[in-house]
């Protein structure tokens, strides 16, 4: 089920996008006069179809694009035999370069003001609701997993600056721009010093799975019970929620993270527990040699902060998040194409998308993605790729400076160069995405 969810998101995501996308090009088309012949979201095959004047308008079954046809325009169906006729007055070719760049960046400025809207309105209607930097401190700082130890921090450090800087909110502490940038690093309170966490260039390539997270930091919170498991040990002794485990078996415990060391690898046959609830300290004795956890979900009792924004901070803010998205963009190519960062390991495709709107339907995050992702669509378009957007711009941008217009011989070649590159492109990405699925890897001795 988790999966037809997914599915249907990032299709639903990718429908919206195409479609406001392609409906660039063509409004900017028939603006200049253009004939549009067809306009379609998805590939071929169709699975229906009707014509408005003297357009098609699609809907095609393969979801992962959509074009726009305009006549006398060397695009992806490569229709050679009518450029070989004079150029008519509504065709593409005929019309100046300035007029055919503006169509070409239809788009892609669709797309930009797409995802600026949307984050526009995520952050006027939602605002911002965090956990404080000083809330997590006084509770006992960040509980390290894994791939946090791998990199130098420990269970109980209090985060108090990210690359030297201040900050408020802990969700800032794995925000993309901390990973990409040079020479990154944390400074933690620990053991009443400060001391500096180098993070390496290429950490970021270890959050891209979609549990990496729950591998890295998380606030530390007491023990308290939240909810109590049926047909669990909890249960069986009568324990509830908000009781407080004080010790486990003679070792004190404050922390769900302690309860969860003292049980790993636990091998009596029995366990005490002493545990508060409002003033009294009950202990309860039982048998544990079936058992490996207590059979609890923790409360999590962070205190949560909320800004709400007018419009006017809500745009500044919206456009700022919205551009951020590009930069970070750029900043992961460059790394990328150093060699600082792996190829295989940071681009994700179809696959890797659709797990990033996970598993179950929330509006908020769908709209955070649909206007990630169109940002995203917006930079990548403009890669200055012949069968792109960004490649038809290069060359009109040749044409505008120098007065020349390359031939359209030039054009079909660079055109088949870049749509056999961008399908040689999408295979390896979508073949990259099935060999990070864990199965796959397991299956191939891959981990």
């Amino acid at each position: 089920m988790e999966g037809l969810v997914m599915t249907a998101q990032i299709i639903l995501s990718l429908s919206i996008l195409v479609g406001l996308h392609e409906g660039g090009h063509l409004l900017a088309a028939k603006a200049f006069g253009m004939r549009v012949e067809q306009f379609s979201i998805g590939f071929p095959p169709k699975l229906f179809s009707f014509k408005w004047g003297e357009t098609e308008y699609a809907l095609s079954a393969i979801p992962l694009g959509g074009f726009v046809k305009i006549s006398g325009m060397i695009d992806e169906s490569l229709d050679t035999e009518a450029m070989k006729e004079p150029p008519k007055e509504y065709e593409f070719r005929a019309k100046p370069a300035w007029q055919r760049l503006i169509v070409m960046l239809g788009g892609i400025i669709v797309n930009v003001i797409t995802g600026v809207i949307i984050f526009i309105s995520l952050t006027y209607i939602f605002g911002d609701t965090y956990i404080s930097k000083d809330a997590v401190n006084a509770k006992g700082g960040i509980v390290a997993y894994e791939l946090a130890e791998e990199i130098g921090l420990k269970t109980g450090d209090k985060i108090v600056k990210i690359n030297g800087q201040e900050f408020d909110d802990f969700q800032d502490l794995i925000d993309g721009k901390v990973f990409l940038a040079d020479d990154a690093y944390y400074t933690v309170e620990r053991d009443g010093k400060l001391v500096d966490v180098q993070i390496p260039g290429n950490f970021i390539e270890n959050l891209n799975d979609e549990d990496a997270m729950a591998r890295f930091i998380f606030p530390r919170f007491a023990s308290v019970v939240g909810k109590v498991g049926e047909n669990t040990l909890a249960e069986r002794v009568g324990i509830t929620e908000g009781d407080r485990i004080l010790e486990i078996s003679g070792t004190k415990v404050a922390f769900q993270d302690e309860v969860i060391k003292k049980l790993k690898g636990y091998d009596q046959d029995s366990i005490h527990l002493k545990v508060q609830r409002g003033d009294e300290i009950l202990t309860f004795n039982e048998y544990f040699k079936n058992d490996t956890i207590i059979g609890y979900i923790p409360a999590l009792d962070f205190d949560e902060s909320t800004i709400n924004y007018d419009l006017g901070q809500s745009i500044t803010i919206g456009t700022q998040r919205a551009f951020g998205i590009v930069f970070l963009q750029i900043k992961a190519f460059g790394k990328m194409f150093s060699g600082e960062l792996s190829v295989t390991k940071s681009l994700s495709g179809p696959i890797g998308i659709a797990k990033a709107y996970g598993g179950t339907w929330d509006w908020q995050r769908f709209w955070r993605m649909t206007g990630l992702l169109s940002m995203v669509l917006a930079f990548m378009n403009l890669l200055p790729i012949p069968a792109l957007d960004g490649g038809h711009v290069m060359f009109l941008s040749y044409e505008i400076i120098s007065g020349k217009k390359p031939s359209d011989g030039f054009l079909e070649s660079a055109q088949k160069v870049g749509m056999v590159f961008l399908l040689l492109l999408m295979v390896f990405i979508i073949f990259n995405d099935i060999f990070k699925i864990e199965f796959i890897k397991d299956l191939f001795g891959l981990n």
